[in-house]
């Protein structure tokens, strides 16, 4: 999962305790379908299935400088290793190769206050920060302390204007994370003359701890992140000087590929294209078993067992299993293989199922927020359908399961913004869980989902089995829904028929024949 904060949803438990096909419920002829079976696919996707591919993942990650990073031969090893198992379950497999800004850090970020009062500040290199070891003063930019309002409100570095001129002397400008991208604010800096940059997070709920994230584009000077607190301990202090040190790797035409497999046979449904997808890469400080080798993971065993259970035989529509490059790098795999798609073919994928990071720790049962319900901010026409898809299977285990918002952070976000209906699973990166959810879900409130996020613990010690086990089984089910049902998500592929004793009778009514167009 890339470098991007997000807020989870107010949690609330499912209520519904059934399955049911997945057109909306109100459907009078979709309410009396039967349920699709799907238990062959999810017994067939077992845990030690998925273990196998993890510990697979691990030792490629060993052989290769601990990650398995797109544009770095651990992630080369990695599309290897799934390419070969894709095609002895008999996928017709392609490598989408694609260039991109490859960064990385060469040495760990460095923050000192050096006056009034010399200290260490926790911090990070920002993904696509430029090299540089600058000591000076620091400059406040346009900071609201308290944020006055809801997040990503504050406007600090947002247009050139915010920056005043920083003089002779070596100056680093302090920035709170806010309305517009991390790039636009180190741009503009840069561009005033500022040799540094610190972006400190922006302080309501949610948004205290340390603040990582991509530029998403490269920039000349060092940009490091810090928490709430260390900045405005910083922005209290007048005068205070500051030493920032990056050293970091940057490389604009880096090559990577994106894998994706297709079964060379036809289905009912052929313009129909499910798209199921994981990122395959690690960041480059760890090798990346929960992030993402448990979405990657489940979804190759998933394909794998799709054939094995002879689901695809029976299947309406067809199932295309992808895995993304360099998500971690701003979901570019992703973006690269939406905009290669001819408006024709945009417009035959039918749904995006996403997996990214189903085996946190401490997890919680994530469903992408397809109707908007928590927030208002609802996927695509089709992505509630999709989100109902995975609440009733969990219901019907009497598991509850929560709503975390659409809010772009991972590989689905190209294909919500082309418009394609969307969902999926995830089971919490970096932020804390609450004593609701630990009521809900089990585990400890006040500690994070995965505290090994994007470090080098995030390896086969890093995994939950018990997540893996559940968010796996809902993948697999909502594959085997989206796949074998006749009627689709929205009950519209067969319709019911009007007799001719029925069509006289609306006449009679002075009802308009079915399709006719009303006039007034």
């Amino acid at each position: 999962m890339r470098r991007a904060l997000y807020s989870t949803a107010a949690v609330i438990l499912t209520g519904s305790l059934f399955v049911a096909a997945p057109a909306d419920a109100g459907n009078k002829h979709q309410s009396k379908a039967k349920p699709i079976d799907t238990s062959k696919l999810t017994r067939g996707v077992t845990v030690n299935g998925q273990l196998k591919t993890l510990r697979q993942l691990q030792v490629i990650a060993n052989r290769n400088d601990g990650n398995r990073a797109s544009g770095l031969p651990g992630y080369d090893a990695s599309a290897a290793y799934v390419a070969s198992q894709l095609k002895k379950a008999g996928y017709k497999v392609k490598k989408q190769t694609f260039t991109f800004a490859f960064s990385r850090d060469l040495a760990p970020a460095e923050l000192q206050q050096v006056t009034p009062t010399a200290r260490d500040i926790e911090t990070a290199a920002f993904d696509y920060s430029g090299s540089g070891d600058v000591t000076g003063a620091v400059t406040p930019i346009k900071l609201v302390i308290p944020p006055t309002g809801g997040p990503g409100s504050t406007t600090s570095g947002c247009t050139p204007g915010d920056f005043p001129a920083p003089g002779s002397a070596p100056s680093v400008a302090l920035i709170q994370r806010g309305a517009c991208d991390f790039g636009v604010k180190a741009a503009n800096a840069q561009a005033a003359g500022y040799d540094a940059v610190i972006i400190f997070n922006e302080g309501q709920e949610g948004r205290q701890e340390l603040l990582t994230g991509t530029l998403g584009t490269p920039v000349g000077i060092p940009v490091v992140g810090v928490s709430y607190e260390d900045g405005v301990a910083l922005s209290q202090q007048p005068g205070a000087t500051v030493r920032v040190f990056a050293s970091t790797e940057v490389d604009l035409n880096r090559r990577t590929t994106n894998v994706i497999a297709d079964l060379p046979r036809k289905t009912k449904n052929q313009d129909q294209v499910v798209v199921v997808g994981a990122h395959l890469d690690s960041v480059a400080e760890g090798p990346g078993i929960n992030d993402n080798g448990t979405g990657t993971a489940a979804v190759l065993e998933i394909a794998k067992q799709y054939t094995k259970t002879r689901t695809a035989k029976k299947a309406q529509r067809p199932v295309r299993f992808a895995f993304w490059g360099a998500e971690e790098k701003g979901l570019l795999g992703a973006y690269h293989y939406v905009d290669s798609l001819t408006d024709t073919q945009r417009g035959k994928i039918y749904a995006n199922l996403n997996f990214d990071m189903i085996g946190s720790p401490n997890f919680a049962r994530f469903v992408y927020d397809g109707d908007g319900s928590s927030d208002g901010n609802a996927g695509p026409a089709g992505s509630a359908e999709i989100e109902k898809v995975f609440t009733r299977y969990f219901a019907k285990r009497k598991l509850a399961s929560a709503p975390t918002s659409f809010d772009g952070r991972s590989d689905y976000g190209p294909f919500i913004e082309a418009g394609i209906p969307a969902g999926g699973l995830f089971s919490g990166a970096e932020g804390v869980k609450t004593p609701a959810e630990a009521k809900l879900f089990g585990g400890t409130a006040g500690v994070a989902y995965d505290v090994c996020y994007h470090q080098t613990c995030d390896d086969i010690t890093n995994v939950s089995t018990r997540a893996i086990d559940q968010l796996g089984d809902a993948a697999a089910h909502s594959v085997g829904v989206l796949a074998l049902s006749k009627k689709g998500l929205y009950g519209d592929q067969r319709r019911a028929k009007v007799s001719g004793k029925k069509l006289a009778a609306m006449k009679r009514a002075g009802d308009r024949s079915p399709g006719h167009a009303l006039t007034r």
